[in-house]
């Protein structure tokens, strides 16, 4: 299994799933890998664990690839030809279907496979349809998603042998887009990305949407990607189009098209939790980018703001190891010339998975005094005994403070799948 990047914690993943009686599903945004990991990654370790490879039946569907089998785009040829295939009940088969909404009434095909106690089934797709709201449903809940993204930045430095601070400057850069591999250039890499914006997603979004207002659809994701980090919502967000585009759109509208482009798992927002009042405020959030490299794109490459690319890289991360994020308030009341006042403090970012749960603050540059007492202060006003951390930009080796807060270098973060336990 030699020669490619083999993305091991997805396929650990698929491996705890193998045989369990559901219809794995891996969804993702479009040229992220899915297909691959799929495909050749848990092709090849089942291959190497000793299934005889006319066991495994791939059907692809997805229509920018050349091998793709759109003779079989007809659910009831699909359905002959698969069940042509399965034709030993002592034998188990492992069938996967890449980017299989393509084929109207799949849905029915898959639910009968997975009913045979010998088929393992396995499908990938890039919208709606596969969200995880949608999945349970589809597959009259016996249906399990399993989310793939672009490179973290582990898998991005395997094999290479550059220094790590030279590797993160291309990550935070370009990012992990698996297709910069074959590019060589920074032009060639940029130019990638945004046809990836131009070409893929986006038509993507307004075809299979029915966009009517494509300029809006644009203004709100160069805005997107301009704000990584900062609270927003819908209204906020129709007003900066209105201030900056001059363009008028009603906020019904960006509510719709932010709809959209989550679905097809662009952005990600993470909700903004009052960690004393323990509720969710319902309207703010925070919308990350699902690679760095494609939001950088968007914006021509122009905004370099190394601590809110950061702090997504850090957010991808936390979600690329299951945990769920929000972003933390805690309110204060302080007095200030005499006067009592509430204040706000804000935490990046709380992870949980169910069991453990983190607070954690993204600090891009701890080296001046004030910014330093920033970030403890808002650990320091929660009060609970959860585990409190803060990764620096700077390259260092962890360490306990004098409040029982854990810093953290960013590559020990990055680096090492466990760190936070």
């Amino acid at each position: 299994m030699a020669g490619y990047i083999k993305r091991d914690l997805y396929l650990q993943k698929l491996i705890d799933s193998r045989m369990n009686g559901f219809a794995k599903v891996v969804t993702g945004p479009r040229r992220c890998g899915k297909s691959w990991l799929l495909t050749r990654i848990y092709k090849d370790y089942l291959i190497a664990d000793g299934v005889p490879e006319e066991d495994i039946i791939v059907v692809s569907f997805d229509m920018d690839d050349e091998n793709n089998q759109s003779e079989l785009l007809d659910r009831e040829k699909l359905k002959s030809y698969l069940y042509g295939r399965i034709t030993d009940p002592k034998r188990s088969y492992y069938v996967m279907l890449d980017e299989v909404q393509e084929v109207r009434g799949f849905e029915r095909i898959v639910n009968g496979l997975r009913d045979k106690d010998n088929v393992d089934v396995y499908v990938t797709g890039s919208n709606a349809k596969f969200l995880s709201k949608e999945i349970s449903t589809i597959f009259r809940d016996r249906g399990q998603e399993i989310r793939c993204n672009p490179f973290s930045f582990k898998e991005y430095c395997s094999g290479r042998t550059e220094p790590l601070r030279t590797l993160y400057g291309e990550y935070y850069t370009y990012g992990g887009m698996p297709g910069l591999l074959m590019l060589k250039t920074p032009i060639q890499k940029a130019q990638y990305l945004q046809d990836l914006w131009n070409k893929t997603y986006l038509t993507d979004i307004k075809d299979r949407y029915h966009v009517e207002n494509d300029s809006a659809l644009e203004a709100l994701t160069d805005v997107l990607c301009s704000s990584i980090g900062s609270l927003s919502n819908p209204t906020k967000i129709a007003n900066t189009i209105k201030s900056i585009r001059k363009s008028k759109v009603d906020e019904e509208t960006i509510k719709l098209y932010l709809d959209h482009i989550c679905d097809s798992f662009l952005f990600e927002g993470a909700r903004r939790f009052d960690i004393k009042g323990k509720e969710y405020y319902k309207s703010f959030k925070k919308y990350y980018c699902v690679d760095p490299g494609l939001r950088n794109a968007r914006l021509n490459f122009r905004q370099q703001e190394e601590g809110h690319i950061m702090e997504n890289i850090i957010f991808n991360e936390l979600r690329n190891r299951g945990y769920l994020v929000d972003v933390g308030m805690i309110e204060s009341r302080e007095m200030r010339e005499g006067k009592s006042e509430y204040k706000q403090y804000e935490v990046d970012f709380i992870a949980t998975n169910g069991i453990d749960k983190y607070y954690i603050q993204s600090a891009y540059n701890m080296g001046a005094e004030d910014k330093r007492e920033q970030e403890f202060k808002s650990l320091r006003k929660i009060g609970d005994s959860f585990q409190k951390i803060v990764i620096q930009g700077d390259d260092i080796l962890t360490y306990t403070n004098e409040d029982g807060f854990i810093v953290m270098g960013l590559f020990q973060f990055l680096l090492n799948d466990d760190i936070l336990r």
